[in-house]
């Protein structure tokens, strides 16, 4: 097989996998009879592919192998009568058990992962894991813990599925609410999973995904101003994909070619943040986190150029953003904003305070603060900081690039 073939091979698989996984979860009821399925189908596909051409639909051709693997499986393991019947599911003809508002396998899969029986990293590594497509060691990684212990964390919250007889549905429209807040975050963490990938500059198919899941989220409940407020969120981000990548090195909002900006997306999630505001403005509830970051996004990406920027309205978003979410990552940021207004002194004390000590923002952060305040060696130890921390390619090419472009690093 050609690297070329394998590659394509294992690009369709990642990009298919959740949905085939969802699709089994929700016929079989097991997520490891989904998983190990999903699995057995892909070693399949490099056996036969390569001979017999890549089918013209391959998630299809997957999610049916898989299938049968998997019934497979059960009758081959099981001599009960239960077994059986659930062996034999793809000849039922009685009608299903109903499966909630929304008829989409992988938003229920999110659901049934998001349940509060589960511990909030377990929601988050099991969404990562069975609909994003990721290995246990890219989502060790990602949450800075051994992969040992993101496996042993993945396998507890699937025995608890199971154990408890957790549904794979979408729970009932007068109950989504009381899970709304764990998919939303769940949602968003997928899509910063591709925005931020660690191994790559940028996962296209994770940010995808968390942007459809938004819509059909949406499509549930189209009054709710935080699920509107993330897939604006999510819409005004993605419109600068495009053009935050330039040579294999990241680009800042101030260096990006905002003529490359995925107009349709802005106008949309523009639109989304009018929305949002106009139910605030009738009285409606005050803006959540997600609506918030919308708005302010909305504002920088409203700026034909960077130093057009209205700090001040940002600035005033973030008070508001760090009133409802009173965190050390939002006060960085603004800062940040605020270092556009009262000039970098004031800015780099206000970061300086913050606990922050491992994350590489904090360090790329205070390392442009210190270059702009001609401290050249302090920089170039926050820029070394940063770089050391952080595992993106394209961002340690920018943060390298701007090391060496200092001025007097000795002073």
């Amino acid at each position: 097989m050609s690297d070329d073939t394998r590659a394509r091979i294992d690009r369709i698989y990642r990009e298919e996998y959740g949905r085939v996984v969802a699709s089994l979860a929700r016929r079989f009821g097991d997520l490891d009879i989904a998983e190990d399925a999903a699995g057995e189908a892909l070693l399949t596909a490099i056996e036969r592919w390569p001979v017999d051409g890549i089918p013209p639909n391959p998630g299809g051709w997957l999610t049916k192998t898989a299938g049968n693997r998997a019934i497979d499986r059960i009758r081959r393991e099981s001599l009960r009568d239960s077994k059986h019947q659930a062996a034999m599911i793809i000849e039922d003809h009685e009608p299903h058990e109903p499966t909630g508002p929304i008829n989409d396998d992988r938003l229920r899969l999110v659901f049934t992962s998001c349940h509060p029986a589960l511990a909030p990293e377990a929601r988050v590594a099991l969404t990562l894991r069975l609909l994003g497509g990721l290995t246990v060691g890219e989502i060790a990684s990602a949450f800075l813990v051994a992969e040992t212990t993101m496996a042993q964390r993945i396998t507890r919250a699937k025995a608890k599925i199971k154990a408890a007889h957790i549904p794979f549905r979408v729970p009932d429209r007068d109950d989504v609410t009381d899970r709304l807040g764990g998919v939303l975050a769940v949602v968003y963490l997928i899509f910063n999973e591709g925005y931020l990938a660690g191994a790559q500059a940028i996962r296209v198919d994770l940010m995808a995904e968390a942007i459809r899941l938004g819509r059909i989220v949406r499509d549930l409940l189209p009054d709710d101003g935080e699920v509107a407020g993330l897939l604006a969120l999510m819409l005004l981000i993605d419109a600068r994909s495009a053009a935050r990548f330039a040579g294999g090195e990241l680009l800042t909002l101030d260096e990006q070619d905002r003529g490359g900006w995925d107009r349709a997306l802005i106008v949309e999630g523009h639109a989304l943040v009018r929305e949002c505001l106009g139910r605030v403005a009738a009285g409606g509830p005050r803006p959540g986190r997600y609506q918030l970051m919308a708005a302010i996004n909305a504002v920088h990406t409203d700026a034909a150029d960077s130093r057009d920027t209205d700090w001040n309205q940002i600035v005033a978003l973030y008070d508001q953003l760090y009133a409802v979410t009173p965190t050390a990552i939002v006060a960085l940021n603004r800062a940040v904003a605020i270092a556009e207004l009262d000039g970098p002194n004031v800015a780099l004390a206000q970061i300086d305070s913050l606990p922050l000590d491992g994350y590489h923002a904090w360090h790329a952060a205070r390392a442009d603060l210190l270059r702009r305040l001609g401290r050249g060696a302090e920089a170039r130890s926050a820029y070394d900081a940063a770089i050391a921390a952080t595992q993106n390619p394209a961002e340690r090419a920018y943060l390298t690039r701007r090391r060496e472009h200092l001025v007097d690093p000795g002073n």
